[in-house]
């Protein structure tokens, strides 16, 4: 077997310990800083590489961290896995994503765990699973986004060969499986790719420290240990997507930049492979070039998370407007219906919270309405709360119907997240498990002392470390069968229905999106072709005007089809959707 690595920072030797064994390794020639060895080895032996007789360290491509992060590299023989399926692959074109945290999904906090209950979302009518991140992180429970080895699959979680029967799983049954991965900073424990070679560089900084390398001295060799990372993920375990955090923190000046390389190479990939793949950003940039081909000058990413529409249904829904809700709060049903019809919020306007203008128009004539999700609620604005709290906490279930109508009917590709279909009634909290004591107190009591400059009591933030944090966080299953929450998931399975078998629910075309709405009565009807889409988010009844009757294809509440004076009867908190006769 040959084992490679690339080790710039080694001065005179780098080697490999194989089982306990110390073999030298050779400079690759023609390729500087890369180190190779040939030896005998197989499925799960451990190794390591020591530069100038320091400390054994893991590969940093390691396949798999049996040990966590601080432990030996074990090797991963992939094609030792037989495949159960033939999966022809699922794009983005009417799906309807769900995003998932492997950890708190089920108790048991697997991959395998939750395998067993994927039947339940096929049933409820998603199209993919989206996973949060899966990399290795010191410790057992945590939300993944500080992960140190961005080839691996968590230990705890099952390892590589438990993902892989998670995604035979899932495509058994009809599902996608998407991947959330990090390539914008890495843990703050863990992390040995510093003693390697220039992974990180002070050129730039970011809200996690030193940048990730991807314009300085020696980023040629990091970009590529970053896409390969990506493609191993889309190639070896048939992931169809990958969701990227925060690509706006990627600081990259370079003319080609990683985003539109690992565009091109994913493209590549697909062709290779013959089946959809596609890319996903999180970006809170407000510019569509992140989602525009990059034939038109993109960066050609297939779609993007939509903060804006979040923030709209949020501030219309709860009121709130402290922090960024606050551009939102002026006029949330304006707002709304922005998002709706023309995707972004800020597309040029001032944003009081940056205290400078934000965005950049989206070109609704020619732009696909699935290149943006929409969703109500995320693992970030979620868990980011003091308390975690789920929208369930504080809105009644016929506002929560209203916001699956919303995001379930509306232009944009939805995206739920987990427990959100029932109306789950346990937080999702921030929750960490460092094992360096003094990293898990800074954690800590800089969660406590950031909540306490909002007014909260410190007493009253979890503590990431308590193991109750996690265990609050984790669904009750119990809840799917007692009202309300019953009534709720069959509300988002006839919804999931309609988007299915309605053709004018997954047109792509922004520009026939039609909306009319009362700021003061709080009322909003999207128009999807001949589909009428209502919601009363007030707390009085709401006549409204259609200027016509209609078929009633759904409601929840009180609500009554169009007489002749042309006005939709909605109950206080209800919805409704319509087609013409």
């Amino acid at each position: 077997m040959l084992f490679e690595v690339w080790a710039p920072h080694a001065e005179e030797k780098v080697t490999l310990r194989l089982e306990g064994e110390d073999l030298p390794m050779q400079p690759v020639q023609g390729r500087a800083g890369w180190w190779f060895a040939e030896a005998p080895a197989r499925d799960g032996d451990r190794y390591g590489f020591a530069l100038d007789g320091g400390p054994v360290r893991p590969d940093p491509r390691a396949r798999r961290l049996p040990d966590g992060p601080d432990g030996l590299a074990a090797v991963v023989d992939h094609g030792r896995h037989v495949w159960q399926r033939d999966w022809p692959g699922l794009g983005l074109k009417g799906a309807v994503l769900y995003e998932l945290h492997i950890g708190t999904y089920t108790p048991e906090g697997t991959l395998d765990a939750a395998a067993e209950r994927l039947p339940e979302l096929a049933e409820l009518g998603v199209t993919h699973v989206e996973l949060m991140p899966l990399c290795p992180f010191p410790g057992v429970h945590g939300w993944g986004y500080d992960g140190v080895a961005p080839w691996a699959v968590h230990e705890p979680y099952g390892g590589p060969e438990a993902l892989k029967r998670f995604v035979d799983t899932a495509h058994g049954l009809g599902l996608g499986v998407v991947l959330d991965v990090v390539h914008n900073h890495l843990g703050p424990a863990g992390n040995h790719l510093p003693a390697f070679g220039p992974y990180f560089t002070d050129t730039h900084h970011t809200p996690w420290g030193s940048a990730v390398n991807l314009d300085a001295a020696g980023s040629d060799e990091v970009r590529a240990y970053f896409l390969g990372s990506a493609l191993a993920w889309l190639r070896d375990y048939r992931l169809d997507g990958l969701r990227l955090d925060a690509v706006h923190a990627l600081a990259d000046t370079r003319a080609l930049t990683f985003l539109e390389e690992l565009s091109a190479q994913v493209d590549a990939v697909s062709a290779d492979v013959g089946r959809p793949l596609f890319l996903i950003a999180e970006s809170d940039l407000c510019d569509p070039r992140t989602t525009t081909p990059r034939t038109a000058g993109g960066l050609g990413v297939h779609a993007q998370w939509n903060d804006d529409f979040h923030h709209a249904l949020h501030t219309a829904l709860t009121g709130e407007s402290q922090g960024y809700y606050a551009d939102f709060a002026a006029a949330p049903m304006a707002a709304l219906a922005k998002t709706l019809t023309r995707v972004f919020f800020h597309d040029g306007t001032y944003s009081t919270f940056r205290c400078r203008t934000h965005g950049r128009p989206v070109d609704v004539t020619g732009t696909p309405a699935q290149r943006f999700l929409a969703y109500a609620q995320t693992h970030d604005q979620v868990g980011n709360r003091a308390l975690g709290d789920r929208l369930s906490a504080g809105l009644s279930p016929g506002l929560l119907a209203c916001a699956a109508a919303l995001v379930l009917t509306g232009p944009h590709t939805p995206m739920l997240f987990m427990g959100e279909e029932w109306g789950a009634a346990t937080p999702w909290q921030y929750f960490t498990d460092h094992t360096d004591a003094a990293l898990a107190e800074a954690v800590r009591t800089g969660r406590r002392r950031e909540f306490a400059e909002h007014g909260w009591a410190e007493d009253r933030i979890p503590d990431p470390q308590d193991p109750a944090t996690r265990e609050r966080s984790c669904l009750d299953r119990a809840e799917r069968g007692r009202e309300p929450h019953a009534g709720l998931l069959d509300w988002y399975r006839r919804l999931i229905a309609l988007r299915r078998t309605l053709p004018d629910l997954t047109d792509p075309d922004l520009a026939a999106v039609k909306v009319a709405y009362d700021e003061q009565e709080r009322w909003l009807v999207c128009r999807r072709g001949d589909l009428r889409v209502a919601v009363n988010l007030g707390a009085a009844p709401a006549s409204i005007p259609l200027g016509g009757g209609g078929r009633m294809v759904a409601s929840w509440g009180e609500a009554r089809v169009p007489g002749g004076d042309g006005l939709l009867h909605l109950g206080p908190e209800s919805c409704a959707v319509l087609a013409r006769s």
